[in-house]
Formats: C-alpha cells, sequence, structure tokens
C-alpha cells in the first residue's frame, strides 16, 4: 500500500506558523544535523477588500530561517490551495530553494485556465515549478529523506510528504475532532478522499502528523499537530472502522452545505502559477472575477 518504508529513527525538528486569518499553518522542516529545511505551505498576505498583498506572514518565516542559521533546499506546495496565496517566490528570493508540488498540476492548471479564461500564454504543462513529483518519489533534505505519496480527493494533485518521522498531509486530514477536508471542488473526489485518508492511516501509529488548516472546533485552541494512531483512533469522519461508502455520504453530505472560501478566487488564479500574481497586458498585477464560474 506504500511505496516506501518510512524511517522512523530519523527525527526532522517542525517549527509551525498558524495565520489566523486564514487558518493555514505553514512550517520550517530542518535536519538538526545539517541546518537544512524545506518550507511547506507558505501564506502570502491579502487585504481582498482592499487590493493589496503584504508579506508579513513570509517575512516571519524568513526571519526564523535567517536567525537559526538554516538553509533552504526546498518549498514545497501539498496542493493548489484555495484558501490562501502562496509566497512561494517570495520565500525563494530571499532564501533558495526549489519549488516543489504534485504532478497532477497539469490537470489543476488546464481546469481552472479555463474558468479564468487565461488564454495560451497561461503554461499548463507545471513548468512554473522545479519539480512535479509522482507517487513514491523522494528527495533529500540535509541528511533526512522525504518520501511523497500522492493522496488526491480533495484535489487531484495533493501529495503527502513523509519526512523522516513526521508526515505533511496539507488539506487530506484535519485534526481528529475536525475530520477531513472538503471534495466537491473542480476534480475532487469523496471516495478517492476516503481512499488517501487510508494510505496516510496506514503509516506506523507513532508517526506525527502535521495539519495544514486548523479552525477550533467546539471553541478549543488552535492545533496542528497529532498521531496516525490518535486519527485512526478519534477522527469523527474516518476513525473506528469508519468504511467507505459510509465516509462517502458523510463527506457528500457535508459539501452541500459549505460555501465557497472566501479567497478561493484570487487564491487559484495565484497558486496555480507557483505563487506568482498575474499581470494584465501591461505588466500590471491584476485578478479576475469570473461569474457564474462555480
Amino acid at each position: 500500500m506504500l511505496p516506501f518504508t518510512p524511517d522512523l529513527s530519523e527525527t526532522a525538528a517542525v517549527e509551525p506558523f498558524f495565520d489566523a486569518a486564514t487558518n493555514t499553518v505553514t512550517y520550517v522542516v530542518a535536519d538538526p544535523k545539517t541546518g537544512a529545511c524545506a518550507v511547506i505551505d507558505s501564506v502570502l498576505d491579502i487585504d481582498y477588500a482592499a487590493g493589496r498583498i503584504s508579506s508579513d506572514s513570509a517575512d516571519r518565516v524568513i526571519a526564523f530561517v535567517r536567525e537559526k542559521g538554516l538553509r533552504v533546499e526546498w518549498i514545497i506546495e501539498t496542493h493548489v490551495h484555495a484558501d490562501h496565496l502562496s509566497a512561494a517566490p517570495y520565500i525563494q528570493q530571499h532564501l533558495g530553494g526549489k519549488l516543489g508540488i504534485g504532478a497532477r498540476i497539469i490537470e489543476v492548471q488546464d481546469v481552472f485556465g479555463k474558468i479564468f479564461n487565461e488564454g495560451t500564454e497561461f503554461q499548463r504543462d507545471g513548468s512554473q515549478f522545479d519539480r512535479l513529483f509522482e507517487d513514491g518519489d523522494s528527495y533529500t533534505i540535509g541528511g533526512l529523506t522525504a518520501h511523497v505519496m500522492h493522496t488526491p480527493g480533495h484535489t487531484p494533485a495533493c501529495m503527502t510528504h513523509v519526512i523522516g518521522d513526521a508526515a505533511f498531509v496539507g488539506d487530506t486530514l484535519f485534526m481528529p475532532d475536525g475530520g477531513s477536508a472538503r471534495a466537491d471542488f473542480p476534480g475532487g473526489d469523496a471516495r478517492a478522499l476516503y481512499r488517501s485518508i487510508m494510505r496516510v492511516l496506514s503509516l506506523p501509529d507513532a508517526v506525527r502528523l502535521f495539519i495544514c488548516h486548523d479552525y477550533g472546533p467546539n471553541g478549543r485552541a488552535i492545533a496542528w499537530e497529532t498521531t496516525v494512531g490518535e486519527e485512526r483512533r478519534a477522527n469523527i469522519h474516518v476513525g473506528e472502522g469508519m468504511d467507505e461508502e459510509a465516509f462517502v455520504a458523510l463527506r457528500e453530505a457535508r459539501d452541500r452545505t459549505l460555501a465557497m472560501p472566501r479567497l478561493i478566487l484570487p487564491s487559484l488564479q495565484v497558486n496555480m502559477r507557483a505563487g506568482q500574481v498575474p499581470k494584465d497586458k501591461d505588466g500590471r498585477p491584476m485578478l479576475k472575477v469570473p461569474l457564474n464560474a462555480f
């Protein structure tokens, strides 16, 4: 079921950065022995109503990396986010590193390239990224080995990155009391999501899971770290042996009640371009608002 065997003897140092405006957690994942690191799921700030972009969230990450004397080797996107803008090119400009995402980004680019009427000048081949990961691929962060699992369902391009004893699941899973991510975006699929979650939960119980979003259900404090064992036991959508048919029924019913994310329109336009803000014919940063597109 797994295309690799995780090495739990490798311990990744993980530093989280929570962005309250989008409920997103960015991670700096470091090899303690070499100082090499990766930045996972970075955030670029936007005041949508004012039409202004800023970099406060990314600057916190940059300051931490510099303060600790770390060396960025990778900037990872677990998927094309629909709820926040990526700061990947901004961080790359300041700290270096290669930008990676799942290879099925090309499907996402094709779908949303049409929705936003991007024309032939928008490349739909993933060439905006430095590395397109396939299921079972691996890469290194200093002396740490990172393994990549294709975990579609929320989007076609979702990937889980297993780095030593830690796994970064993007939006595939939330904390146990948060359940799972929606599966109703174009290319999403509740059945595929269930099977992806089962792959994640086939990792050893002790693997630490790091979540991309948390909303503090029922008023609890924000949290972002759990374990495979805890998710398998207590996740409200898949724990305690929830079967596929029951999950699909639950997920699809819940998705019908959800509104679109507040930042979906700017996020998709930016993130399918690897974090680059689109420009009009005169070179000015410009976003589109397609009507009745979803």
